[in-house]
């Protein structure tokens, strides 16, 4: 296992213009507010791990990126365009670049109930060489994991979870139910809903914060 304080999380947004299409049945304002809060409170619940040193987000969107810089993180471009798996690579290189020997997590960005307690779960439990977190639906990956940059090899896309063990990858096990929640469609929000999501998922649907 690696060391406390010690992982450098990458974390993709798509420009939130055409992030999340299947909540296209929203009118087109609220699903950029939606897409965005998403990934705002992801990056408050990574930011708040015990085990989490840096984050570094990978987008093209220049109205994302200040607000992420706002939030405290370091923004780079997409390395790759229209390929996320190239991309978060030459991420991993640069944060290898920036924080040498750390170990480095790709996390995805529609984690709106994301608490930092159970990335610190996923990431103390996260063997040596590479692993992932499954997502609820079971079929897709929310975390991948490598505790060398050299080993970083992730699989994203249909059936990741799938590539993932493939392609040598040990599943990380555990309840994590905030980590796994991922927001694809209305179904996921509600689901994370329930759960309970961050501040700005909550000003996006319109929940009282005394609720």
């Amino acid at each position: 296992m690696s060391s406390p304080a010690h992982h450098v999380v990458l974390i993709p947004v798509k420009p939130p213009q055409v992030g999340k299409s299947r909540l296209g049945d929203l009118p087109d304002q609220q699903r950029v507010a939606l897409a965005t809060a998403f990934a705002l409170d992801a990056i408050a619940a990574v930011r708040s791990a015990s085990r989490v040193a840096a984050v570094l987000v990978v987008t093209d969107d220049f109205r994302f990126a200040a607000l992420a810089r706002e939030a405290g993180c370091t923004v780079i471009p997409d390395g790759v365009s229209g390929d996320l798996n190239a991309s978060l690579t030459q991420a991993a290189l640069e944060a290898e670049r920036r924080w040498p020997g750390s170990a480095i997590a790709a996390l995805c960005a529609d984690l709106p109930s994301l608490q930092g307690s159970d990335l610190d779960a996923a990431l103390t439990a996260a063997p040596a060489g590479t692993a992932f977190v499954r997502d609820a639906a079971g079929t897709g990956t929310v975390l991948y994991h490598a505790s060398r940059a050299d080993d970083f090899a992730p699989r994203f896309g249909l059936d990741s979870a799938q590539r993932h063990l493939d392609g040598g990858a040990e599943e990380i096990v555990g309840t994590l139910r905030t980590l796994r929640q991922d927001v694809d469609d209305a179904i996921d929000l509600a689901k994370a809903i329930v759960l309970g999501v961050g501040s700005h998922t909550r000003a996006a649907v319109g929940i009282d914060e005394q609720t």
